[in-house]
Formats: structure tokens, sequence, C-alpha cells
């Protein structure tokens, strides 16, 4: 057993309740922390603040972008990429790099990556992109395919549980079950079912990482 737990946090309680199922909670501490990147940076700051973690993970329900990542699947996230942090302008939209302000990528951790790769094999492994609103249109979900050419999924607290892992110096991870495609919002097509097995699949995985 390791010396530290792993910290797992969710968005809601029900996607913690599918990673959380035949957990030892000594070795993998599993939280939900709220909807959106500034309440999963300030629930998981929280967290890292009150215990010690050797790791930390965002793990959830995610939309898939066609033809990289299928609905069911699972995506091992390379990066966390705030997708709209930033400005418009005339010409587009200006990422907060190139406004002077800071960054809106984020890299998981390699040895995270690597050992989930080990113990998942047939995730796909791309960037997930983290937005405060979700996109509901295919001009939006074009955009985003285009700009970003190595994004696999897209949900909302990857890039703030990841800002607050860099905060506390611990390593980050994000770990994504697609429901649906990315684009026109339509509840009848997304297959939860599928996601939540998917995700209650990566239990096995998470007390062996790093």
């Amino acid at each position: 057993m390791n010396s530290y737990p792993l910290l797992v946090v969710t968005a809601v309680n029900a996607e913690a309740e599918a990673v959380r199922a035949d957990l030892d909670p000594g070795e993998v501490v599993v939280e939900a922390v709220g909807v959106g990147p500034a309440a999963a940076a300030a629930g998981t700051a929280r967290l890292l603040a009150g215990r010690a973690f050797r790791a930390v993970v965002s793990a959830g329900i995610a939309g898939g972008f066609p033809g990289r990542a299928a609905v069911g699947s699972l995506v091992i996230a390379s990066r966390s990429i705030a997708a709209d942090l930033g400005a418009e302008s005339p010409d587009g939209f200006l990422p907060i790099e190139e406004l002077g302000f800071g960054t809106s990528v984020l890299d998981a951790d390699p040895h995270l990556v690597k050992a989930l790769q080990t113990a998942l094999p047939a995730a796909i492994t791309g960037d997930v992109l983290t937005l405060a609103t979700v996109t509901g249109t295919a001009a939006t979900a074009d955009r985003l395919a285009a700009r970003f050419p190595l994004a696999a999924a897209e949900a909302m607290e990857g890039y703030g549980v990841a800002s607050a892992a860099a905060g506390a110096g611990v390593p980050f991870a994000e770990l994504r079950a697609i429901s649906n495609p990315i684009g026109p919002r339509d509840r009848a097509a997304w297959r939860l079912g599928d996601a939540f097995a998917a995700l209650r699949a990566t239990a096995a995985a998470l007390p062996t990482l790093p």
C-alpha cells in the first residue's frame, strides 16, 4: 500500500458513487466537489489542504469529439485545457497566453498517464478541454475541433482540478468516460449507462497509480 492515498474528484455524487464502488477508502478517497472549473478548483484545494495525497485524478462523464472518442469509451488526458479562458476579438478567440496573463494548458503527470495507459489499454489518450459552458451547437463543436486538433473530449472540471493540484505540488491526471458526442444538445442520444459502466470499470486501475 502506498504511504498516502490517491484523491479522485468528480463533479457530482453519481460519478463519485460509480468510481467509489469496491474501492478501499484507505487507498483511494473519492469526493464530489461540484460542477464547473471554479467549484472544482475550490473543492480540490480544500481537500488537498486538509490531508496528504500522493496524486489527484479528475474523473467523470464527458462529451467526446466525433471521430476521436466514441460514446462509451474512456479518455486519458495528456493535457487539460481551459478552452474558453481568454478574450474575444474581431479576428477570433484569443487564449490567455496571447493576453500575457498565464496559461490555459496544464500537462497531466506523465507517470500517471503511463500508469493509466497500462491499466486501461483500450482508453484513448488526448487533450481534454475544460469549458464553463458546455458545447451545444455544431458550429461551436467544429470551431473547437479546429482549434484543438488533439482534443478527444470536453468536460467542465479538469483544468480547475489541475490548477489546484499544481498549486499544492501534487501530481494530476484526468480520466473521462464518454456519454455523448459533442455538438447539438440531444439528451435522447446520451448513453449515460454506457458511460457510467466505463467509469466503474476504471476503479480497479486507480489503486495501482503511483
